[in-house]
């Protein structure tokens, strides 16, 4: 099977699944969480098979789907699913600030500094942005989560959250020219 394949299923399977178990059971969460942890450490299995790594975000997000899942099973309340992209976001955010401190250059840069070459200065404005960008999104759940219905929001965390931030960094594009390297 091609490997972009594969990866296409990993990254969206486990959220086809989510989907739909979320209707198939008339929106209940509680039936539709379990398949959805289910699936997603099978696509890190599935990961781990054919890379022998699984790439941290993948993880992170793997392990954050199962204890807050698991957590808005065991409590029957659906706040703990809500809160976990707040969580995420704020993460992310959280290690792009602090990041610098343990690897003496921006997070960012160590993730993505193979495939784009900028100055020291695009790398700080970049990494910057991304940090404001994550505390936006996590206000942003929050805001949905809390004034919203549950189906608005489950479809929002993938259909304006998703979206939401392809457009961000498309939008990043002109920075990055700004201070590219050219090699």
């Amino acid at each position: 099977m091609n490997k972009s394949f594969i990866k296409f299923l990993t990254d969206f399977g486990p959220l086809v699944i989510f989907f739909y178990f979320y209707y198939d059971s008339g929106k209940d969460l509680k039936i539709a969480i379990p398949p959805f942890i289910v699936a997603t450490l099978l696509a890190l299995a599935i990961m781990w098979v054919l890379e022998k790594t699984i790439p941290k975000v993948p993880l992170l997000s793997g392990i954050l789907i199962t204890f807050f899942g698991g957590l808005t099973i065991y409590f029957d309340n659906p706040v703990f699913i809500y809160i976990k992209p707040t969580i995420i976001n704020i993460l992310f955010g959280l290690a792009l600030i602090f990041g610098k401190y343990f690897t003496k250059e921006p997070v960012l840069k160590k993730l993505v500094g193979k495939s784009i070459a900028l100055t020291e200065e695009g790398w700080e404005v970049l990494n910057k942005r991304w940090v404001y960008f994550f505390f936006g999104l996590a206000l942003l759940n929050e805001i949905v989560w809390r004034t919203q219905s549950e189906e608005f929001w489950v479809n929002f965390k993938v259909w304006g959250l998703l979206p939401i931030t392809f457009i961000f960094t498309a939008f990043q594009i002109g920075l990055i020219n700004k201070y590219k390297i050219n090699e």
